[in-house]
């Protein structure tokens, strides 16, 4: 199978279950073009030299500006995914650094060191009050009953995005991620472009209404971390308002997404593996160690389709030409056989396992210790109470997005919620 092939199809909807039988044909060159002007990158040496490499840009700025001249003076629209509205996650070195100096003030240490514990409590209680509307019955969605919720309430009272706005929100985002965020070759098919249509649509809606929120945040500060980010009296002054919207899409997604998947993705796994809930719960000191081999045979975020080469960069035997763009893939990389003994085997005492769940480089996700407190947390209460949970349907409803990938729905059948 040739890279282009393989590349192919694990891009393909109907392999998103999947799609780690074309990434370990990629592997095979783990540097390698697959399109024109697109290299991806499979190997984890490789992919941890790139992700520390400054010869990388995220600055979408170039991408745009390439794509448009060699589509005569139309962008790809697939950039407007990521490009569209300047981050962190999209932007290089000084602006980057910034930017997340001024979001981490309001997040976590040094500035604001309670932050992340203090939300415990609540994740606790919410975890417990989605199970208790489960009890009496023998089936749940663990992604819309479950997974979805914990995270949505905590990045919305961090953030200060009101919660009852959460349904239209959501909408925007589930249009945003199925039309704009597909990659792969069914995007070029009318269903795919009308997708991209409708989620082209709903981000612009999405944007506004961020542009809206920070618009009131400016005029009457809150004590929310938006508010402060656009109030700020630190060293390096506040954000703009149009920074601190390109940066509040970013923790709003980034800051729920990734989350659902990975709770979702505990709970498929577990459950895919024999024995492994019964050992949990008999040995719950191993709950964190599961969550991190979830986290790599599982990536909720495969590759961000926003970075570049600004230099011709020799690497495994391979030239990445100068103005190339560059997918460093995460989902391949965490199943390197080079790097992981028996990669694709679930090993809940894996020792050694530096992932890139998380990323790597000066884009490791933001809201990491936050996401993995809310994972830990989750999963311990879903393991604790819930009594022979089996699932429904294997593999389940997956979502559109290659990039966020993660199950639409995971129906499990349960005898019982335990107090």
């Amino acid at each position: 199978m040739t890279p282009e092939t393989a590349w192919a199809e694990a891009m393909k909807f109907e392999n998103r279950p999947n799609p780690y039988r074309f990434f370990d044909e990629l592997r095979k060159t783990p540097v390698a073009r697959v399109a024109d002007g697109l290299y991806v990158v499979t190997g984890y040496r490789e992919l941890m030299a790139l992700a520390h490499d400054p010869r990388i840009s995220s600055d979408t700025r170039r991408l745009k500006a390439q794509a448009a001249v060699k589509a005569g003076g139309e962008a790809d629209p697939s950039l407007a995914a990521y490009g569209e509205h300047g981050s962190m996650i999209n932007s290089d070195p000084p602006e980057h650094d910034r930017n997340r100096r001024q979001s981490m003030r309001h997040f976590g240490p040094p500035h604001t060191t309670d932050l992340i514990p203090s939300t415990e409590k609540d994740i606790k209680q919410l975890c417990n009050q989605l199970l208790d509307k489960a009890s009496g019955k023998t089936r749940m969605d663990i992604v819309d009953d479950y997974a979805y919720p914990v995270p949505v309430m905590v990045i919305c009272k961090i953030l200060g995005v009101p919660l009852k706005d959460e349904p239209q929100f959501h909408e925007w985002i589930h249009d945003f991620m199925a039309g704009i965020a597909d990659l792969g070759p069914d995007a070029a098919t009318k269903e795919g472009k009308a997708r991209a249509e409708k989620g082209r649509v709903s981000s612009a809606a999405f944007m506004q209404y961020l542009t809206d929120l920070v618009s009131g945040f400016v005029k009457k500060p809150s004590d929310s971390m938006l508010s402060k980010m656009v109030n700020d009296k630190g060293p390096d002054g506040p954000m703009t308002p149009r920074e601190v919207v390109s940066n509040a899409a970013l923790l709003l997604i980034a800051g729920h997404d990734s989350t659902v998947n990975t709770i979702s993705h505990c709970v498929l796994t577990a459950l895919r593996n024999p024995g492994t809930l019964e050992l949990l719960r008999k040995r719950p000191g191993l709950i964190p160690y599961a969550v991190e081999e979830v986290l790599r045979v599982e990536s909720a975020v495969q590759f961000f389709p926003s970075r570049s080469a600004t230099a011709d960069i020799e690497i495994a035997g391979t030239v990445i030409p100068k103005g190339s763009q560059v997918h460093l893939l995460y989902g391949a990389a965490n199943r390197d056989p080079k790097r992981f003994p028996n990669p694709n085997k679930f090993d809940l005492e894996r020792k050694d396992n530096e992932h890139f769940g998380w990323g790597s480089g000066i884009h490791t996700c933001f809201g990491g210790p936050l996401a993995r407190l809310e994972v830990n947390v989750a999963f311990e209460t879903f393991i604790r109470r819930v009594q022979n949970p089996r699932l429904v349907e294997d593999p389940p409803e997956y979502r559109r997005s290659n990039v966020f990938r993660g199950p639409r729905h995971l129906m499990i059948d349960y005898t019982r919620i335990i107090e």
